[in-house]
């Protein structure tokens, strides 16, 4: 290790000791191939580090709350997961299983085509259904799909997704590019505190999530956060760290 990459370490780690980064990180399990073990090899990392919530798909979500019972993650269920282009019914079907089998959060994501065809009406309503079918328990978190809209659009989605009645704006499914200082910056701009600001796709370095949160994130999504705090990696069967990043968050 050369003397910069010590002094980019040292500087790091006091960042990071300013900052309980594992209260902010929701720790995602997204990747299509994951199974019952990874599972159960997630809860395990997110009740040891203490990250805030464990992100997965909701076919796992029975079996994470189970192993999180009466732990402090919450788990939290993708809704329309990860093109948002299923249909309301679905999305709140999704939602409504999730939530009966124990779900403290839900990230829908944003119906990307009927935004852009102008049909805001049915993009509020899809949000305002769930938000209301989840109650004060489960906050609900909508993902933009930042990289994916036109700036006029963005702000559009924002005011959407806030009168609607999310509790979280998040940036990216991780699928379609990657979370930028800027992109927080602008949703503190928009949002001026109204919800919480989740940053997701593409957090490769510890650097980089302190960044963010300084920028205005008050959640990340990741699937490095074991990587961040062990400074080592998070072994992923069968796939690298890098093949795991592009899935999983």
């Amino acid at each position: 290790m050369t003397l910069a990459s010590d002094q980019l370490t040292s500087t790091a780690a006091r960042r990071a000791d300013s900052i309980d980064l594992a209260r902010l990180i929701d720790h995602a399990l997204l990747h299509p191939a994951a199974g019952p073990q990874h599972v159960e090899q997630w809860c395990a990392e997110a009740d040891r580090f203490g990250f805030v919530g464990l992100c997965v798909m909701p076919v796992h979500v029975r079996q994470a709350v189970s192993l999180l019972h009466n732990r402090p993650t919450a788990v939290i269920c993708e809704i329309g997961f990860p093109s948002g282009a299923t249909t309301a019914l679905v999305k709140r079907t999704e939602a409504a299983e999730a939530l009966d089998h124990g779900a403290r959060e839900l990230e829908v994501v944003l119906n990307l085509g009927l935004l852009k065809a102008g049909q805001t009406d049915a993009v509020h309503r899809e949000i305002a259904e769930i938000v209301e079918m989840a109650g004060s328990s489960a906050p609900v978190k909508v993902i933009l799909e930042w990289s994916l809209l036109e700036p006029a659009e963005r702000q559009l989605a924002v005011e959407l997704a806030m009168d609607a009645g999310a509790a979280f704006l998040k940036t990216h499914t991780g699928w379609n590019g990657g979370v930028s200082i800027e992109d927080v910056r602008q949703l503190k701009e928009w949002t001026r505190g109204r919800v919480g600001i989740k940053a997701a796709g593409g957090i490769h370095t510890v650097e980089q999530a302190l960044d963010l949160v300084e920028a205005g994130a008050t959640r990340l999504g990741t699937s490095r956060g074991v990587e961040f705090l062990r400074r080592d990696r998070s072994p992923w069967s069968g796939a690298s760290q890098d093949e795991q990043e592009s899935a999983a968050e």
